[in-house]
């Protein structure tokens, strides 16, 4: 959800603000300008069909991902998810880091974390990493092997701003991190922003098992979920940390992608 600077206000002659079509809602310009910057980065579309017919396809592609009342027009209640933080992956799944349904073809996927945080010590970030991929292999028939030298399958690290894979960060808030699918090169790692304050639960900030349970899931295979109550639902929500478990649509989603460990048992 990167909000960049906005752009000169164009005006007409005379001095009157160019007015904004039909499809902002009645909403502000600064928000209709914020709206079309999350299009453009979540809804993808060519950017040599950038008109009104296109906002509006892409609005009412949005309206239906989260479930609100398909109208093609800016709302309130768009605006309150645009203001979320969230993971920087695409919601539309033609357009993601997942065309093709990708998945790791090996039975043990190893994965190294190569940078922390300020905010947790490495025994508690490496501690989450471990829970939350458990979380995951609990479900599908994969082994997941933490190493300390060499390349993994997995790298898993902080970083602020421009960091080496062309999707730079954007500071405090909007995005969280991102993750790319199974790979070669980039595919499987998964970045968190150092700008976020990164909490275990214990006290105010992003909680950490959170969403790197969720980019694990996009470093698995799997694309954003539109069920609120899935860990790969795109945006963030504090959550009890007690009560944290993936649900039975990440469930369906990863056992799709690797087959059910129940049956994989039986074999």
């Amino acid at each position: 959800m990167q909000l960049a600077v906005l752009c000169a206000v164009c005006l007409l002659p005379g001095g009157l603000a160019l007015p904004l079509p039909p499809e902002a809602g009645g909403m502000s310009e600064l928000q209709w300008e914020q709206a079309q910057r999350y299009l453009k980065k979540f809804y993808p579309y060519d950017s040599k069909s950038r008109d009104v017919n296109s906002l509006r396809a892409k609005l009412k592609e949005m309206q239906q991902f989260f479930h609100l009342p398909i109208t093609g027009m800016l709302s309130s209640d768009i605006i309150k998810i645009i203001q979320k933080p969230r993971c920087g992956v695409p919601d539309v799944a033609e357009y993601s880091l997942f065309p093709d349904r990708p998945k790791w073809t090996s039975k043990v996927v190893t994965y190294k974390v190569i940078s922390y945080t300020r905010d947790l010590s490495h025994f508690k970030v490496n501690q989450l990493v471990d829970k939350a991929f458990a979380m995951w292999s609990k479900e599908i028939p994969l082994q997941f092997k933490r190493i300390r030298v060499g390349i993994a399958d997995i790298m898993i690290g902080f970083a602020r701003g421009a960091h080496g894979d062309s999707f730079p960060f954007d500071g405090p808030g909007n995005t969280l991190a991102h993750a790319f699918a199974p790979g070669p090169g980039l595919g499987g790692d998964a970045h968190f922003d150092e700008d976020e304050r990164w909490t275990d639960g214990t006290s105010i900030g992003i909680n950490f098992l959170f969403a790197v349970t969720h980019e694990l899931g996009h470093s698995l295979g799997l694309g954003h979920s539109s069920d609120p109550n899935a860990v790969m639902y795109p945006t963030y929500e504090a959550r009890d940390a007690k009560d944290f478990k993936l649900s039975q649509d990440d469930i369906e989603g990863i056992q799709k992608l690797y087959g059910n460990i129940y049956d994989f048992k039986k074999e």
